[in-house]
């Protein structure tokens, strides 16, 4: 397959995944990736070729420059001497321990393509971890520990992996040699990264100067930088790409501070867009991976050395390895860090936490084909296959052991495949121990449908009789998200009498809307033919909400089912040619007066004597009852307005609905409802919505 083809299957696949994963979300999308790799090989019968250099180039480039740039400071910053032990010590002991164990446990690997094996099987994936160690509560120490060193210890896993694989490609390993080599491209690695991300940030500041501070030119330089960075640190000094593209990408964190006065929306705009590309690369890789399984898996099978059992014990066993390093090497950092007695619970929970990720699989994919002499390099297939088991078992074995561990927190395991619209703040665990616990601590969800009614309240202030469309359209808008919103944090019961609440406030209007229609007929007010489709349409929806379907696909189906009808029947008026102006009027009365006889029918429904008004869902008939005023508001014929005027209309009322939205942060925010973190993320999405709005004002005035 054409590799441009290739790249927009392995894109697609991606997204697939994500969809998968919002249904499957006790699967990690990591593995669902992995699958739909199998499926590609299996099915499709596509391989893609894969070259070590670009590989890695392409892969572990941008990776790890986008660690170094969250980084996170903070606590972090105070564990710099364990977290740095950590992610060069345990690395080198899991690289020498565990490849000689490895070596013993699979007799046809060689001595130094085992410790390639156990270096590159040493770096953890940061988001899995951050994401197990908030979920089962480690303490803040051994938290900040494992998570600063997931960050660190790719860079040093990667140099020790590049160590073994030359040792198996040359034949040739001398320790002192490989001593110096290791200080000079680590040290090299390290300055190069500094002086060149120095040069570039004194670069864009000197262009800045100048007058080129365009936000998209900066992005795209900013995208570029680990790509120059590794390229020169590798060829030009030949030291440590990955040490350097780490080294940048943390001087580049340090800058952001300098920058972010002047240039706020490069922020923003940078942070997108490397969500976007890591989103991209991990599920690529991933997906490569199960591509890749058929091949190493073929080989394995046809191998007569071992059986494919073994071959699926070797993972484990090596997995197995990796894990009581792990846990033996936390367990006896907590014996020296504090004088109580160690927890070994806390220690196999960090162990667990070890999920391998994107960057040991880009690694291990770059093992070369052949050897200095011509010759296949050695256990190719197996080195690849145990690598990828060992990732594919420490997913499947954290998915297993999160709900026993913590059977309260149904949070789904996350991984760098599945980042999303994090920031350094989601790095950092705040101690809750001091909080009030009389304070009532909202949720996201509960907080934004707080400032949306806040909205709805100062959108029905600013409501007059010239601008009563816009304002019931913006209502309408804001009561079809609190819905969303709604269900998200009701639970079984209240969403049953929820969906009978308005089940049954739907059939008493849409009965209303019935008798006005027949009205009319009877007073010849409306032709037959329109009667007979307005009386079709209602009963489509009398059907739709007695079925009660809450399915989304039903919803989407019902949605372009409307859209269709509208269109079908401004066709056929518009086939009528002289009669589109009666019809439109027709029209117009029988939505006027539908409404009407609606809102009139839920009047009288609530004032009877068998009905408490105050136990039905009064979200439920607000909304209802907008959803029918917004229709009489569009049927009026005295009230019409140009675009100009309501697109003017609209927008004052949607400053003044942020504006609520902005003040109802702050007051949560003050009675201590929300964290400052979830401030942050509440006042981002009114920023946004405030960014479109001026983005749509800009484009109109032009």
């Amino acid at each position: 397959m054409p590799i441009v083809e290739a790249v927009i299957l392995l894109v697609v696949l991606v997204l697939v995944s994500n969809v998968i994963s919002h249904y499957l979300t006790f699967i990690p999308v990591s593995l669902i990736q992995i699958a739909l790799g199998l499926v590609m090989a299996l099915f499709w019968e596509i391989e893609i070729p894969l070259d070590t250099d670009w590989f890695l180039l392409l892969f572990i480039a941008p990776l790890l420059f986008n660690d170094g740039r969250r980084f996170p400071k903070r606590e972090l910053w105070q564990l710099r001497g364990p977290i740095f032990a950590n992610s060069i010590l345990l690395v080198f002991l899991t690289t020498v321990v565990g490849g000689y164990l490895i070596f013993l446990l699979v007799p046809k690997l060689s001595l130094p393509v085992s410790f390639a094996l156990a270096a590159i099987l040493s770096p953890t994936d940061p988001v899995a971890v951050q994401s197990i160690s908030k979920r089962v509560n480690l303490p803040d120490r051994i938290l900040h520990l494992v998570s600063g060193e997931s960050l660190i210890n790719d860079a040093s896993g990667l140099i020790a992996f590049k160590y073994a694989v030359a040792a198996t490609v040359t034949g040739v390993f001398s320790f002192g040699h490989a001593v110096g080599d290791f200080l000079y491209i680590s040290l090299v690695g390290l300055i190069a990264g500094f002086v060149l991300m120095s040069l570039i940030e004194l670069m864009r500041d000197v262009l800045r100067r100048q007058g080129i501070n365009d936000v998209v030119f900066n992005t795209v330089l900013q995208i570029m930088t680990p790509f120059v960075v590794y390229v020169i640190a590798e060829d030009v000094f030949h030291a440590s790409g990955v040490i350097a593209v780490v080294t940048a990408g943390a001087v580049s964190h340090a800058q952001e501070s300098r920058l972010i006065e002047d240039l706020p929306e490069l922020k923003l705009v940078t942070e997108k867009t490397w969500n976007i590309i890591v989103y991209l690369l991990n599920g690529v890789v991933f997906l490569i991976l199960g591509d890749e399984l058929p091949v190493a898996t073929g080989k394995i099978i046809k191998d007569s050395q071992f059986s494919t059992f073994q071959a699926v014990a070797y993972a484990f066993g090596a997995w197995l390895i990796l894990l009581v390093i792990r846990v033996v090497w936390i367990y006896l950092y907590q014996g020296v860090t504090k004088p109580k007695r160690p927890s070994f619970r806390v220690a196999l929970l960090a162990g667990l936490s070890g999920v391998r990720g994107a960057v040991t699989m880009a690694g291990v994919l770059s093992l070369p084909l052949v050897l200095a002499n011509g010759e296949p390099f050695p256990q190719r297939a197996l080195t690849l296959f145990i690598a990828a088991g060992v990732i594919i078992i420490s997913l499947v074995a954290a998915v297993v052991t999160l709900p026993l561990v913590a059977p309260d927190n149904p949070q789904p395991l996350q991984t760098r495949a599945s980042i999303n619209d994090t920031t350094d703040d989601d790095f950092v665990v705040t101690d809750e121990s001091e909080e009030l616990e009389s304070i009532h601590r909202l949720s996201e969800a509960e907080a934004r449908i707080y400032i949306m009614r806040l909205a709805i309240n100062a959108i029905e202030e600013q409501r007059r009789i010239n601008n009563q469309r816009a304002a019931y359209d913006l209502i309408l808008d804001y009561q079809f998200i609190i819905r969303r919103l709604e269900v998200q944090i009701r639970d079984d019961s209240e969403m049953r009498q929820l969906v009978q609440d308005e089940v049954t406030l739907r059939q008493v209007s849409l009965a209303g809307e019935r008798s006005a229609l027949e009205r009319l007929h009877v007073h010849h007010q409306i032709s037959t033919r329109a009667y007979r489709m307005a009386i079709k349409s209602i009963e489509r929806t009398t059907q739709r909400v007695t079925r009660q379907s809450t399915s989304a696909i039903s919803a989407s189906l019902h949605n372009w089912n409307v859209a269709l009808h509208r269109l079908w029947r401004r066709l056929t008026t518009f086939s009528h040619g002289k009669k589109t102006g009666n019809q439109d009027t027709e029209w117009q009365l029988i939505d006027r007066e539908s409404a009407k006889a609606a809102i009139k029918a839920l009047s009288k429904y609530l004032a009877r004597d068998d009905v408490d008004p105050q136990k039905l869902d009064k979200q439920a008939l607000y909304h209802l009852v907008v959803f029918y005023r917004n229709r009489i508001e569009r049927a009026r014929e005295n009230q019409r307005v140009s675009r100009t005027d309501y697109a003017t209309q609209l927008n004052k009322l949607r400053v003044v609905a942020l504006g609520a939205e902005r003040t109802g942060v702050q007051s949560l925010l003050e009675a201590g409802n929300i964290t400052w973190q979830m401030s942050s993320r509440l006042r981002q999405y009114i920023n946004y919505s405030e960014n479109v709005l001026m983005m749509s004002l800009s484009e109109e005035a032009e």
